[in-house]
């Protein structure tokens, strides 16, 4: 979904405030379980893809070609995967099976935010203004008898802060380019797709042009980039984020050059 579509869908949501309930339950005693995990325009964040990656013990790309459908935002040319839908009747998500999602633990950011919609927007000093609505599927029967939470219970029940905290990151290096007005030239664009969707690549990368040469990083911190575990990752997509700021625009909040 572009921009422009993201937002015209939020806009015919209701919108809910921060310390508004709601009552929502989603289990497989609802009649309509797994309906909403079908017939999806599921677009995957590169934390999305760090995760599914190592639930399903596959590397980026592999996962992507399997997958995803690779687009790009049309303003900035960020690469966009979009989670593709089995090719049979319903078109359910890859993931799900009768029991329910086999990837749960792990599960796309999106995924965990339903039925909440969040809305956020970069403010001048890199600060988050946060919005919530409320989507309501006329299938869905969760609503119908569900547990009382606002939306930062919600959240905290689906366990998915990390995912807004480098979700919005990615957002924040995305709106900066789009300020410029000028999209990402097709090779920038490839190199994001590596250093955010693919780090087992990015890691082969870093070595090959002896990035840690050019920017001022301590052992440790080196040490953690190149660790390939769950905390590894993380951190490599966090200095992935840092440096295509510093290839971009020549400087970055978090990293500096030698």
């Amino acid at each position: 979904m572009d921009t422009n579509a993201s937002r015209e869908f939020l806009e015919n949501l209701l919108e809910i405030g921060r310390d508004e309930s709601f009552c929502f339950d989603c289990n497989s005693s609802v009649p309509c379980f797994n309906r909403c995990c079908a017939e999806l325009a599921l677009p995957l964040t590169p934390y999305d893809v760090l995760r599914l990656c190592r639930q399903l013990g596959m590397n980026g790309e592999d996962f992507l070609r399997r997958f995803a459908v690779m687009r790009s935002f049309p303003d900035t040319g960020f690469p966009l995967p979009m989670l593709n839908m089995l090719e049979c009747p319903g078109a359910p998500c890859p993931f799900v099976a009768p029991a329910g999602c086999m990837v749960y633990e792990d599960r796309p950011g999106a995924c965990r935010c339903y039925p909440l919609g969040r809305g956020a927007s970069m403010g001048t000093w890199g600060n988050v203004t946060e919005r919530f609505f409320l989507v309501r599927e006329d299938y869905c029967k969760g609503f119908d008898k569900g547990t009382a939470r606002v939306p930062a219970q919600w959240f905290d029940d689906q366990q998915i802060a990390v995912y807004n905290a480098v979700n919005d990151r990615y957002m924040r290096l995305i709106t900066m380019v789009r300020a410029t007005g000028k999209p990402l030239e097709a090779c920038l664009a490839a190199t994001a797709e590596l250093c955010f969707f693919q780090l087992d690549k990015f890691r082969e990368f870093i070595k090959k042009m002896r990035i840690f040469e050019r920017v001022k990083i301590d052992d440790a911190h080196n040490a953690a980039v190149m660790d390939e575990s769950l905390a590894g990752d993380e951190a490599a997509l966090d200095f992935a984020l840092d440096w295509m700021e510093l290839v971009i625009f020549g400087k970055s909040k978090g990293l500096e050059k030698n």
